[in-house]
């Protein structure tokens, strides 16, 4: 570390050098998309040289950073102060450093796993202590799924909170295994970084692919590649969650049976497909019959969701909740006119419907 560098520029801040510095030559951010250090910390970036580097620290920086947030340029011994979204032109004609200050508490990602291991530790949290990786289970469903319905609502404050919840249930996850000495946290992050630099050879290496049909191809047959590896004995659908809902269940299965060359050549067969199903379903004679044929007739419509690059479970959940909001407003109807909703006639109700309908619901 350019001790004298780093005096030199708090004498200019006129503020004593912070316990904690993270120091950084600003031509090492040039190529990164997002800043390479926890944001809870200062950080002094030294060389900004010309206005280039400089919009492209101001850049990266806004990634990460509100855009109010205040930055000190010190150049020649004088200090400008500016907010991070209006960093000027003028100040970096020549060698200056710029001085970032801590975005503040509990904004990092190493803050907020020694706050999941302070509640573990012995003067942590009585409940968090009695966690294991069984009983916290369904929270992690039930997080998971929470945070499918905000996806789903398009509330992005919602967004924010519940995968701020399903963070908490993965690091949690993480800092058990940890005590156990089964795994930590950062073997967590290395493992999914190694995996996506390792699929991502169109990104992270040589190889020229122009489509997206062309990536997932790949995808699989890097994967194959890897399970050849750990010679388990698992095959191509081995990985997919048997705890999936069965629509995005039989979806997975089909892209992966789609991207090894399982497949229809044209939607045509699809939609024969899903014809001999509905013919099968009318035939059969049994309930056994039935609940067969009604599950290869609903495989067979995932199969033309998939085709028409529609998500399947997506699909049926919002016509789940449009029923919902259709069938409330039959219900406020009934409740208007002082009546018991199985009290109304079907063509009162269906006129009902179609005045939600016509809502746009």
């Amino acid at each position: 570390m350019d001790f004298t560098l780093v005096a030199q520029t708090f004498d200019v801040l006129r503020i004593p050098p912070p316990p904690r510095l993270i120091l950084l030559e600003a031509s090492t951010l040039s190529s990164v998309h997002v800043p390479p250090y926890p944001p809870d910390m200062p950080v002094l970036l030294t060389g900004v040289d010309s206005l280039v580097l400089a919009l492209q620290l101001k850049n990266i920086l806004l990634t990460t950073y509100p855009r109010e947030h205040v930055v000190y340029v010190v150049r020649e011994g004088k200090l400008k102060e500016e907010r991070i979204d209006e960093l000027s032109e003028d100040g970096f004609s020549g060698d200056a450093c710029l001085y970032v200050p801590a975005l503040g508490e509990g904004t990092s990602f190493e803050s907020f796993a020694e706050i999941v291991a302070h509640l573990r530790a012995p003067d942590g949290c009585p409940w968090d202590k009695e966690q294991t990786h069984d009983t916290l289970r369904k929270h992690l469903l039930e997080e998971s799924y929470e945070a499918i319905s905000a996806i789903d609502s398009g509330d992005f404050a919602d967004m924010r909170e519940e995968f701020g919840d399903l963070l908490l249930q993965i690091i949690l996850q993480s800092q058990i295994a940890n005590e156990e000495g089964r795994f930590n946290v950062n073997q967590v992050v290395h493992g999914i970084h190694s995996k996506i630099v390792r699929r991502h050879p169109h990104v992270f290496g040589d190889l020229k692919l122009e489509s997206v049909d062309g990536v997932l191809a790949n995808w699989e047959k890097l994967k194959e590649q890897e399970r050849g590896k750990k010679k388990d004995g698992k095959g191509l659908l081995d990985g997919v969650p048997v705890a999936l809902p069965a629509l995005s269940q039989a979806q997975e299965y089909q892209d992966r049976a789609a991207r090894v060359g399982f497949d229809w050549p044209e939607i045509e067969g699809v939609l024969d497909k899903i014809a001999e199903e509905i013919d099968e379903v009318k035939r059969a004679t049994n309930e056994e019959e039935l609940t067969d044929e009604l599950g290869d007739l609903f495989f067979a419509l995932v199969n033309l969701a998939r085709w028409k690059k529609v998500d399947a479970e997506s699909a049926l959940r919002g016509t789940n909740l449009k029923f919902k909001k259709r069938f409330a407003y039959v219900e406020q109807g009934a409740k208007k006119q002082e009546r018991d909703l199985s009290s109304l006639p079907l063509d009162e109700m269906e006129s009902l419907w179609q005045e939600a309908k016509q809502r746009g619901w």
